[in-house]
């Protein structure tokens, strides 16, 4: 027996070792081998089914992150992959741990890497920036499978003569199709496509006459025409025997699923990205009046300080008054008037009372005299913000769910849809506020009274208005919380900060405090429990270490993990055994009702389908880090359009303007290497020159804004750039990613493995390595208006 046959017979035998029929299965399937091949089968077997003593250890051998896994007595160091491969060993050996299991996870560890070698083995050449675009937001809805099967056709229109073509792949609604590029077809009218091979083993007459179908898309390679169908004649009989021949050549042919692979990377993209998307978006409706309210925020984990930025001293936010009625008309009436989409304001505080004050650029201009008084003023003050508005109208002829897998339901709950209906715009706010923008605005100077401002001061609403709905990501913590009130002091530096705690896990706290702590960036504080302590004198509650995980509302509002060392942490020991002996009596953390997730799953599939900027994601390579892919829209977008190559070369994208010379890595990977998943993300701004036509402009002398040494040396360069060709800024966002959200891809991840198990893995694959996000987002009419010098004000 070969070796490859030796292996294989082992392979069909491993489900079936621990049947106990497995004696008859393994005569059966061995009774043509030599009884020498029977006793080496028998031995290895054997071998593989004995239990196993030795530890699985990955944190030195992988790059992603490890985990504890405790199994019979033995603790074993995970990361997410290989944690997968030992329940599958697991199951396999029914739930024992023998050899099998410790050599299939070790050997499929060993191939992980591999592969990764052979995916990230780049050397740094110019090519290095060149990168993939992934379509976000727009995914294709495919409710019907498709099969990559290939026949004759006939195609032709009144008065054409017939074309003879090829199916590229047939679903029961729809084609795609080859046909020459040189073609006297009006791709606007129906097409009558025969489809001749079928007409030889099934009669009908829609086959006979041909089938109508509608062209949704076309595409040209080399001296082909693609051309994407939608059928919009034919029987039920013709769309029967569709059916049946699919159902019947589904394991003969391929399943397409590029599309569903392509909506599957989209989505992975998406859950790295939105923790971490930086700006505000906004939904708004508008009454029987015709007047606009903004009604609903949906929130990441890094805008929420945004959106606390507009909160009074009552707690009431008070963005519905600075997003009013007639700002937000005059946004939607003149999306092309910039000075609509600029936003100034500033908080002003008396007597323990906050006042807002806010104008567009557009309102300012209507008052010129008063422009140098309010950004000068304003920029001094701790609350200065620069937002620019876009406003996007809701297509409710879309449906509102990004992906479908064949046989989904389209549409989300009755309530949710009914409640999406009512939303009219999307205006997305991105905060461009920067301490070196605010002191240049600084420099913007009136000799009027400050007191002429009140003409900008906003009525304040008395009750909350603004409905908040937060993000649905996967749940991080590996223990149940549950709410719990008791009082904690926090240590640090000597002072003493009063918390309340709000829920408890064993290993964790979410706390309430009343001051906030007085130093930043810091990451470990003690605690004291003082009444738990009068309740339990035995147990040592005092001073003990936690890890700030997590800071709200301005740092009122921490999350905190104890601090687990080598030995025992009394806090967890202690929280453990209270909720294991009250559990009855503490109310557990549910999760959100399905209306509310299905909400927020919707209006996040609006923002990806708008986006203004462009998002990217950093890969971690054998060898160093890399831009994996950024993502880009359906439609062209001004931004991705400056780094697009030649057209043969679609989706993809040269950032070498930006990332060439160092810039990478000083700008992007460094950056992201020093922050955490946790925390917030940072930005960076760059000034660049575009050259070129409209139709294909360039970035040439891209330069850094701390490069610059004076106000007036950028200036100078934006002077300078707009004499050369048009002047450009960009700010470029950067954080550090968590572990991957499969689970939110699960049903799509499940479907590709089916039908092509070795697409699903690269997939996951590309999804482990990612360590960070960010995005390039276009500030060049903010970054005008920083310099007086460069606004010359009517006389």
């Amino acid at each position: 027996m070969s070796p490859e046959a030796h292996a294989s017979l082992i392979e069909q035998l491993k489900p079936m070792m621990m049947e106990p029929s497995f004696e008859e299965i393994f005569a059966r399937l061995t009774a043509k081998e030599s009884n020498s091949t029977r006793f080496l089968l028998k031995m290895e077997i054997n071998r593989l089914a004995s239990p196993c003593m030795r530890v699985i250890d990955l944190r030195d051998k992988s790059d992603a992150l490890c985990s504890e896994v405790s199994f019979g007595g033995q603790r074993h160091f995970l990361d997410e992959a290989a944690k997968q491969d030992f329940e599958t060993a697991l199951a396999l050996y029914r739930n024992n741990y023998t050899m099998g299991v410790y050599e299939h996870v070790m050997n499929m560890h060993t191939e992980r890497k591999r592969r990764q070698r052979s995916l990230n083995d780049i050397d740094e050449t110019d090519d290095s920036y060149k990168v993939r675009g992934i379509i976000l937001g727009n995914y294709i809805r495919r409710t019907e499978e498709r099969m990559n099967y290939s026949i004759k056709i006939l195609v032709s229109q009144p008065g054409v003569k017939e074309i003879a073509g090829s199916t590229i792949d047939l679903s029961v609604g729809g084609a795609r199709v080859k046909i020459p590029v040189r073609h006297n077809l009006d791709l606007n009218q129906p097409l009558l496509i025969k489809l001749t091979e079928l007409n030889d083993e099934f009669y009908f007459e829609d086959l006979q006459q041909g089938v109508e179908y509608l062209v949704a898309d076309a595409s040209s390679k080399d001296d082909d025409c693609v051309l994407r169908l939608k059928r919009a004649g034919g029987s039920e009989k013709l769309s029967e025997m569709l059916t049946n021949l699919i159902r019947g050549f589904k394991f003969r042919y391929k399943v397409d699923i590029n599309d569903l692979l392509v909506n599957a990377s989209g989505m992975g993209f998406e859950r790295h990205y939105l923790p971490h998307y930086p700006h505000l978006p906004v939904f708004v409706e508008r009454d029987e009046q015709g007047d606009y309210h903004a009604t609903n925020v949906l929130l990441s984990h890094d805008n929420q300080g945004l959106l606390h930025h507009f909160a009074d001293d009552n707690e009431i936010n008070q963005l519905p008054v600075v997003l009013n009625s007639d700002r937000i008309n005059a946004l939607i009436s003149e999306p092309n008037k910039v000075a609509h989409g600029l936003l100034f304001s500033f908080t002003f505080h008396a007597q323990g009372r906050v006042f807002f004050y806010g104008a567009t650029l557009a309102e300012l201009q209507q008052q010129p005299h008063l422009m140098p008084l309010f950004l000068g003023f304003g920029a001094k003050k701790s609350g200065w913000r620069v937002f620019r508005m876009y406003a996007n109208q809701i297509d409710h002829n879309q449906t509102y769910k990004a992906s479908i897998l064949p046989g989904d339901d389209q549409n989300y709950a009755p309530l949710t849809e009914q409640q999406l209906a009512r939303y009219s715009h999307l205006i997305q706010l991105v905060d461009c506020t920067c301490e070196a923008g605010q002191a240049r605005y600084q420099r913007w100077q009136s000799s009027l009274s400050a007191n002429e401002l009140k003409c900008f001061g906003l009525k304040k609403l008395t009750k909350q208005t603004l409905r908040p709905i937060s993000m649905q990501f996967s749940e991080r913590r590996i223990e149940p919380r549950y709410t719990f009130r008791t009082s904690v002091l926090i240590h640090l530096n000597g002072k003493d900060y009063e918390a309340v705690t709000q829920d408890i896990s064993s290993r964790g706290l979410q706390l309430n405090l009343t001051e906030a702590l007085s130093e930043e960036n810091i990451h470990e504080v003690n605690l004291s429990f003082p009444k738990l302590q009068e309740l339990s004198p035995k147990a040592q509650l005092q001073q003990l270490p936690y890890r700030i995980v997590k800071s709200r509302k301005n740092g009122l509002a921490l999350h905190l993990a104890a601090a687990i060392g080598h030995e025992v942490h009394n806090g967890v020991e202690f929280l453990n055994r209270l909720i294991i002996h009250n559990r009855a009596k503490l109310d557990q953390l549910s999760e959100q009702n399905i209306e509310v997730k299905e909400l927020a799953d919707a209006l996040k599939n609006q923002v990806m389908r708008h986006l203004h900027s462009v998002p990217y994601m950093l890969e971690k390579t054998s060898k160093s880090f890399r831009i994996a892919a950024i993502g880009v829209g359906m439609t062209r977008d001004p931004i991705s359009d400056r780094f697009a190559c030649e057209r043969e070369q679609t989706l993809l994208f040269d950032l070498s303007p930006l990332l060439a010379n160092g810039h990478l890595k000083q700008n992007i990977i460094a950056p992201i290497r020093a922050l955490r998943p946790q925390q917030n993300g940072t930005f960076t701004e760059v000034f660049a020159v575009s050259v070129g036509p409209n139709s294909n402009r360039k970035l040439v002398r891209c330069k850094y804004l701390d490069s610059f040494v004076s106000p007036e040396q950028e200036i100078h360069y934006i002077k300078q750039a707009d004499e050369i060709g048009e002047f450009v800024a960009f700010r470029i966002y950067r954080a550090a990613t968590d572990k991957p959200d499969l689970s939110y891809l699960q049903r799509e991840l499940e479907y590709i493995r089916l039908h092509a198990m070795h697409k699903g893995k690269q997939l996951e694959s590309l999804l482990w390595r990612i360590v960070g996000v960010g995005e390039i987002a276009d500030v060049s009419d903010e970054v005008r208006c920083r310099y007086p010098e460069l606004n010359p004000l009517p006389e």
